[in-house]
């Protein structure tokens, strides 16, 4: 299978050498879903970043990633800007932060469109209409009109949706894209994105710590540690048989109605501080099957479509 992006041994360092992602590699097909999920902090949002170099200033990229071939890491900087939107794009957290208050969602849309379309103000007025309405949103030319505030947390994901889809990229990154929804609007979101990624090909990237959203919507799942990517495969597969300690861990401390009333299991210890100096395995320290070697080196082991990092893997 041809994929759309790859990336390889991505590293990426802030101003003052603190490293938020350390060496992770995946890819992304056509009509795919990839979901990056893990705790807070643990680098997702900086992979996805790193990858449009849009990281602060001072930060340093290192590694390989080709967009269709090319090189992103290396393209010029008026050739980065090209393709932002209009080969890869990005649905960033918070809409209401990631909108403009001042200007109303369809101006917002259209505004890409002129840039990268070079469509008339006019037309990309229309274009920008028939997008929201693309996307599920009714009475869309009234909508259009409206600014961020006046619209509801499910009509907000889905204008950046509409927006992010604009010049219609090959690849969609959607980052943490069901954060403070409720459960009928996150389905209905998550639906979306899944319908999206079949009808255009996308190559999409979830960027989540939920993890029925990953069952939902996604074909693989790569699972984040400490800047690391720890484990990676098929959901199902990962999903009911997780070889690294971390992914069981994460799959343990969810809610279930199976277990209703009982408590949580939660995962003794914190996650390294951005930064640490850390030999071996990163996960160790908090680790119920650590052995020697852990405390050595990263493993590296592979079984058909799973790739894990453990020296001392769950059956």
């Amino acid at each position: 299978m041809t994929h759309l992006l790859e990336v390889e041994r991505l590293s990426a360092e802030l101003k003052g050498g603190v490293r938020v992602v350390d060496e992770i590699s995946f890819t992304l097909s056509p009509g795919r879903a990839l979901g990056l999920v893990g705790e807070s902090g643990c680098g997702k949002t900086s992979a996805a970043l790193a990858l449009m170099r849009l990281l602060p200033d001072g930060a340093v990229t290192r590694g390989n990633v080709k967009l269709l071939g090319e090189s992103l890491l290396e393209a010029p900087k008026p050739r980065m800007r090209e393709l932002r939107g209009s080969r890869i794009s990005m649905v960033f957290q918070e809409p209401l932060s990631a909108l403009n208050p001042v200007l109303t969602v369809g101006s917002q849309i259209a505004e890409g469109l002129e840039v990268h379309a070079k469509l008339s103000g006019s037309a990309a007025w229309q274009r920008s209409v028939e997008l929201l309405e693309s996307v599920g949103i009714a009475n869309a030319a009234e909508k259009a009109r409206a600014y961020p505030h006046q619209l509801s947390g499910g009509m907000r994901q889905r204008a950046l949706i509409a927006a992010a889809l604009a010049c219609e990229p090959r690849v969609l990154i959607a980052d943490e894209p069901t954060t403070a929804l409720d459960v009928t609007v996150q389905a209905q979101i998550l639906a979306l994105l899944t319908t999206l990624k079949k009808e255009r090909g996308l190559g999409l990237l979830i960027i989540t710590h939920d993890l029925g959203a990953v069952s939902a919507a996604c074909d693989e799942v790569a699972v984040m540690y400490s800047g690391r990517i720890v484990e990676q495969g098929p959901v199902a597969s990962v999903f009911q048989s997780p070889r690294h300690p971390y992914t069981a861990a994460l799959l343990k401390a969810r809610p279930s109605l199976a277990s209703r009333g009982a408590p949580l299991e939660a995962l003794p210890g914190q996650v390294p501080p951005l930064g640490a100096k850390l030999e071996g395995c990163r996960f160790r320290p908090r680790c119920p099957r650590a052995i020697e070697p852990c405390a050595v080196k990263i493993p590296h082991a592979a079984e058909g479509d799973r790739r894990f990092e453990c020296h001392n893997p769950l059956p």
